[in-house]
């Protein structure tokens, strides 16, 4: 009687960019010696993992760094179908406003926050998209944004709803 030996062997690796390539091998095989199954196991092991180590070398496309993650002009708006018209800011206007409020309340040096954008995504901050600048955003909140009374970080003044929340002066 025969007993099948099924293998199987993946490997995934990161690149650049976000971005990561899998490649696996499987195979299926009878043994006709059950004496020798772990040692049959080890070899297919050592046959499928060099299969793959040899295959994975060829990574194909790798994106550049920043791959996907400037807006397209065809989606330069601001998020309601207008063009976008707030002086060259990729991002939203509600992001750029609140990212100019933490700036000018905490006094911050706009070339530090420039620079940290530019640290983060690689890309200065008017040149942010959505997901990049909502990243500085909590980011610049984390390391200058105001405490409230319980201890949390007030997001900019701003409540869950992105309404204004009343200062009580």
């Amino acid at each position: 009687m025969a007993i099948k030996l099924i293998a199987n062997y993946a490997k995934r690796l990161g690149l650049p960019g976000y971005s990561s390539h899998q490649f696996s091998v499987s195979v299926e095989t009878e043994l006709h010696d059950v004496t020798n199954i772990a040692g049959e196991a080890a070899r297919l092991y050592a046959t499928l993992q060099q299969s793959v180590d040899d295959q994975i070398q060829s990574t194909g496309f790798v994106p550049p760094d920043g791959y996907g993650m400037t807006a397209k002009p065809a989606e330069n708006n601001n998020g309601n179908g207008h063009a976008n018209q707030n002086g060259g800011w990729q991002c939203s206007d509600k992001q750029r406003e609140l990212i100019q409020k933490i700036v000018r309340e905490n006094g911050l040096d706009k070339n530090e926050v420039e620079n940290l954008a530019v640290e983060m995504f690689g890309q200065g901050v008017k040149s942010l998209n959505r997901l990049a600048a909502s990243g500085l955003i909590d980011e610049l909140l984390e390391r200058y944004g105001k405490r409230n009374g319980n201890g949390f970080r007030n997001r900019g003044g701003y409540r869950r709803s992105g309404k204004p929340e009343r200062s009580e002066r």
